[in-house]
């Protein structure tokens, strides 16, 4: 007999096993002496009331042969003399589709304009202790792109865009914890990225594909409605029959080159707003209903959304146990995101606090109109935060209250903070919808809304402002008929997740 049950535990029971299984064995009234196995399918946390639950759904095999067998996860193929297949990109959008490539029969050739991971890193540490920007080596760019330092959060609610668990099972071949394959919010963590992210490159390589790093794209030749060659740091000219383009969201350049070549891009709405940091200790007390958290339960989380004239205001990438870092891409410009490594066991909770943004708040209608807005409103942060990257911050009722703070609380921003007053630092209207609904989040979160929490300027690359259109079943750029523009940085995706199902979309249609 096979069945599909759900079954609970204290969150002092749930890290024994054995537990779940005498559990399964009391629901399903299982004798002792019959043959039981199970496989985890999601599990996940009830805290809606004051005793908290840890919620299992298992699939149950009872007296079973075990038929089970373990599925080719990734199928390797040597395509060192195949067709090749250009990628601009070596963040998931274009990892996954060179891995996506390798499977069908295809070589990929990928140029990254960043780093190896090893070699980034040295370029954060720069970063974080000198206040020294590397504009090709930083939290956005280079080998895993943003999302390598930014947490590694593999959830999504883009499920009809691909097969998740495909996603995830990959992840897991390539070293990630099995713990992923059914967590209800998985997540590596910053630690652990990097290492998979150089397995997954190893088997690129290995395969026969190449990956050239320190390689950025500056020019495209067209010849008719396609793209003969690209042109990489100014000097190599290579050939094409395929370009994905997988650059992300923060790549600048490469919409202000499209659009020079007038190949079609739009202005599209995005979000901006600012970071925000509250004690972990203060979530965990508001979410689990406690004074201290019990040790068997993760940090606490939280997801906020409130409509404030008009505008939605969300949370965004909100990180437990996290850390906040500069993630600039532009000299002069002061950009936060967050992360967290995979124990999420610092004293901070992070989450950015964004505010819808559409092209009437642009005032201008060229297609790179969004990315001038962003622009602008980073540079006044990196302004009004003094320079070397230190960010303006306030604390969160004073914020609201349009008082500058006569003192901050610690934070975990790595540059530093300097206090000033970010109405000044950011748009009024997105400065406004923050600033009520601060207010309105402490009513649905009691405890939430206090100066013990610091809001930190600016978080602006929820995604990108700019979209590069495509069709929606070839997904061809509508104008140049060999470019694929993919994921994040095309406006089709958002998340690791989300867009490495993209890519591997673009390598199934260029197999056909």
């Amino acid at each position: 007999m096979i069945k599909e049950i759900q079954v609970q535990l204290l969150p002092s029971e749930a890290n024994d096993m054995a537990n779940l299984k005498m559990a399964i064995q009391q629901y399903l009234s299982i004798k002792r002496s019959a043959r039981l196995e199970y496989e985890i399918l999601k599990k996940s946390i009830d805290a809606r009331g004051k005793l908290i639950k840890i919620i299992f759904k298992v699939r149950v095999y009872i007296d079973e042969p075990d038929h089970r067998t373990t599925p080719t996860v990734f199928n390797a193929q040597q395509v060192s003399k195949e067709a090749e297949v250009h990628i601009i990109g070596a963040g998931p959008a274009g990892l996954f589709c060179a891995l996506q490539c390798i499977e069908l029969g295809m070589k990929p050739v990928v140029f990254e304009r960043g780093k190896k991971v090893r070699d980034r890193r040295r370029d954060l540490a720069i970063l974080n202790k000198e206040g020294i920007l590397n504009e090709e080596s930083n939290y956005c760019f280079g080998e895993g792109g943003a999302g390598t330092y930014s947490d590694g959060k593999l959830y999504t609610r883009s499920n009809k865009r691909g097969n998740v668990q495909r996603i995830l099972d990959l992840f897991h071949y390539f070293g990630a914890d099995a713990n992923i394959l059914y967590e209800a919010h998985p997540h590596i963590g910053t630690n652990k990225l990097p290492q998979i992210i150089e397995a997954m490159r190893e088997k690129i390589i290995e395969c026969g594909g190449e990956i050239h790093f320190n390689s950025t794209l500056t020019d495209v030749t067209l010849s008719g409605n396609k793209v003969a060659s690209l042109t990489i740091n100014n000097s190599m000219k290579v050939a094409v029959k395929h370009v994905v383009l997988a650059t992300g969201h923060s790549a600048h350049d490469i919409y202000e080159l499209l659009h020079a070549r007038n190949i079609l891009i739009e202005s599209k709405p995005f979000a901006l707003g600012v970071r925000i940091e509250h004690p972990q200790s203060l979530i965990d007390q508001v979410q689990y209903h406690c004074d201290l958290r019990d040790a068997n339960l993760p940090p606490a989380s939280y997801s906020l959304v409130e409509q404030v004239n008009g505008r939605g205001v969300f949370s965004f990438c909100m990180c437990p146990g996290g850390i906040i870092a500069p993630a600039s891409t532009r000299a002069n410009t002061v950009v936060v995101n967050g992360w967290s490594p995979s124990k999420r066991n610092n004293p901070y909770a992070n989450s950015g606090m964004v505010v819808s943004v559409d092209e009437k708040d642009y005032h201008d209608e060229s297609p790179l109109a969004g990315l001038h807005y962003q622009y602008q409103v980073e540079q006044q942060s990196y302004n009004a935060g003094g320079g070397m990257y230190v960010a303006p911050a306030q604390r969160m009722v004073d914020f609201s209250q349009n008082n500058t703070s006569s003192s901050l609380p610690s934070c975990s921003y790595t540059r530093g903070v300097q206090s000033a007053n970010l109405s000044e630092a950011l748009p009024s209207a997105i400065y406004e919808c923050l600033a009520k609904a601060f207010e309105q989040f402490g009513k649905k979160m009691k405890g939430y809304y206090t100066n013990e929490a610091i809001v930190v300027a600016t978080e602006s690359r929820t995604s990108s402002p700019v979209r590069i259109p495509r069709d929606k079943e070839s997904l061809q750029h509508r104008q140049i008929a060999n470019l694929y523009p993919c994921a994040e940085g095309a406006g089709y995706a958002g998340g690791i997740v989300s867009a490495a199902m993209d890519g591997m979309r673009i390598a199934e249609i260029l197999s056909v």
